[in-house]
């Protein structure tokens, strides 16, 4: 299994963050476009804990595949969490945190994950998936800053680890 983490703040409030990222068709917004990214079905409402969300995704050139997530914890302008239900990974738990702290929120990720086909997927890891993650997070961090701006004196992070 591996574990993505990664933070930054932004000089905006709590409610500004959640009514932003707690919303499935701003994903898209902040989704690198060479992705494919399209929700299928699922972005019709607010977050709420059961709802499945349908996606088609691009994770590399001439494959397309769906995925579906539920959103299985939700605290409102606090934290929630998808969990992948069909996809390209054997296991992807992803954690959203809305951090307050001085001028503004913290953002922070966690993802655990596990990919499929055993040694293949091993070995998949560092020549495609870790790069890919890092790519799609960094821009997302780009997209993020730019409708934001940032938080000066609060350090971004960003690491992917085996745990």
């Amino acid at each position: 299994m591996y574990r993505l983490s990664a933070k930054q703040a932004f000089p905006i409030s709590r409610k500004t963050a959640w009514d932003f990222l707690s919303n499935p068709a701003n994903l898209s917004k902040i989704t690198p476009s060479e992705m494919g990214f399209e929700i299928l079905s699922g972005d019709d409402r607010p977050m709420f804990p059961g709802q499945i969300i349908q996606y088609k995704v691009r994770p590399f050139p001439g494959f397309t595949t769906r995925w579906v997530t539920e959103i299985t914890h939700v605290k409102d302008e606090a934290y929630f969490v998808d969990e992948q239900r069909f996809g390209p990974y054997s296991l992807w738990h992803h954690k959203h945190f809305i951090n307050k702290v001085e001028g503004g929120i913290e953002m922070e990720d966690i993802i655990d994950y596990k990919l499929p086909l055993g040694f293949l997927g091993r070995l998949a890891q560092p020549l495609v998936v870790k790069k890919q993650l890092v790519s799609i997070f960094r821009y997302r961090e780009e997209q993020l800053t730019s409708r934001f701006g940032s938080l000066p004196g609060i350090e971004k992070q960003f690491k992917i680890e085996y745990i």
